[in-house]
């Protein structure tokens, strides 16, 4: 599936970069009986219908050119933006993260947890620290980028 998605990725691009948009992720997922492409966008004033709906547009037309179809599926295309909870890709994103409270999950276990929730203290290319509450104290823990399977921004309430 990533083939489809750096594919995707390199007609979806260009058109998000020459229409001002920041293409956030692609995704190319089975749901029930259902694949759906979903292709998440955003701008600093933040995402309206009618951006999704341009770009769906323009994002359709030229997938619907590329030969052979790279799509063994029928699928529904979703153009959406990342929301609150945004996932935290490139660089660019955890720089930005830095001081946020962010989540993270793991592919193996550290102290028993795969999930963590905390303040994005300090990032380097090999490596993220969170800091982390637990109950009535904090706590700083540094995860191994490589050992991070996803990430995202964390909604706090």
């Amino acid at each position: 599936m990533s083939s489809i998605v750096e594919k995707v990725s390199e007609v979806v691009e260009p058109i998000t970069t020459e229409m001002h948009y920041e293409l956030v992720d692609i995704e190319y997922v089975k749901e029930g009986k259902n694949w759906f492409l979903r292709v998440y966008i955003d701008k600093p004033s933040g995402i309206t219908l009618e951006d999704c709906a341009e770009v769906s547009e323009k994002v359709s037309e030229k997938l619907d050119q590329i030969k052979p179809d790279p799509f063994p599926h029928a699928y529904f295309l979703e153009v959406s933006s990342p929301g609150a909870e945004r996932p935290l890709k490139k660089e660019e994103d955890y720089q930005n993260a830095l001081g946020k409270t962010i989540n993270i999950s793991l592919y193996e276990p550290v102290e028993g947890e795969k999930i963590y929730e905390g303040v994005l203290e300090e990032i380097t290319e090999s490596s993220l620290t969170l800091s982390i509450r637990i109950k009535t104290r904090t706590k700083e823990m540094t995860f191994d980028r490589k050992k991070i399977a996803k990430a995202r921004l964390a909604i706090v309430f």
